[in-house]
């Protein structure tokens, strides 16, 4: 019995209507991730590689085809479900932190894992807090923290619930390129410790060198597949 890959897409599309045209974003896609597996979606700007990991991450959804998470269909899945699969498997940083500017550097950690119910949020909270070198700073408000900081918080509060995939969306594009740096190899070497599946998208090739392969987009199609490992297409 296979174990199911950690993302999978079958005949992935999507479509937007503007002023009564429709413009293909993605077109009939096809990839498959392996658990562990460290990924990145490179791509010039409008090339569809937000949109992409989007889908993936069931924050939107496809015109056509389907997305499997850990053997999962999400793509049959209405928002709340989305949300759910969400909560089970998937961590995410953002360009842009996303942080809740009313809750401490702790609070914003503990809320996923309070949401999905897990054990011990606070003490798995601080440890997460730990890793990513921010003991000292638990009790701060976002504001209070600089770009390098709310970043790490960000990366602490993707790894607190373990998740099977983390998906990255240009997380060093708001930093400074030796703060952009420190968070890089920390994202990796919080990714090794874990063996967390890593999803990154980015536009930067010295970045996506780091992964162990490269899903290269152009105009919505995948026309690339650098360093390829073998796949399973359970």
């Amino acid at each position: 019995m296979h174990t199911p890959l950690a993302v999978k897409a079958v005949g992935l599309s999507k479509h937007v209507n503007s002023n009564g045209t429709e413009i293909s974003i993605l077109s009939n896609l096809e990839l498959a991730i392996k658990h562990g597996e460290k990924v990145a979606i490179v791509g010039s700007s409008g090339s569809g590689k937000s949109t992409l990991l989007s889908l993936l991450a069931g924050l939107d959804s496809p015109s056509s085809g389907k997305i499997l998470i850990n053997g999962e269909n999400i793509s049959d899945l209405d928002e709340d479900g989305r949300a759910a699969a969400r909560a089970r498997y998937m961590g995410f940083v953002f360009q842009s932190f996303q942080l809740l500017p009313s809750l401490t550097a702790l609070e914003n950690v503990m809320l996923p894992l309070q949401l999905a119910s897990q054990a011990n949020a606070k003490s798995r909270a601080l440890e997460a807090l730990s890793k990513v070198g921010l003991s000292e700073r638990t009790t701060h408000y976002p504001k209070q923290l600089s770009g390098g900081e709310q970043q790490r918080v960000a990366i602490a509060r993707a790894f607190a619930p373990q998740p099977a995939v983390l998906f990255a969306d240009e997380p060093t594009g708001n930093l400074d390129a030796v703060t952009g740096q420190r968070i890089i190899d920390l994202l990796f070497s919080l990714n090794a410790d874990t063996n967390t599946t890593l999803v990154l998208v980015t536009h930067d090739m010295s970045l996506a060198s780091r992964c162990e392969r490269s899903l290269v987009l152009v105009k919505g199609q995948l026309v690339d597949q650098q360093s390829p490992t073998a796949v399973d297409n359970t």
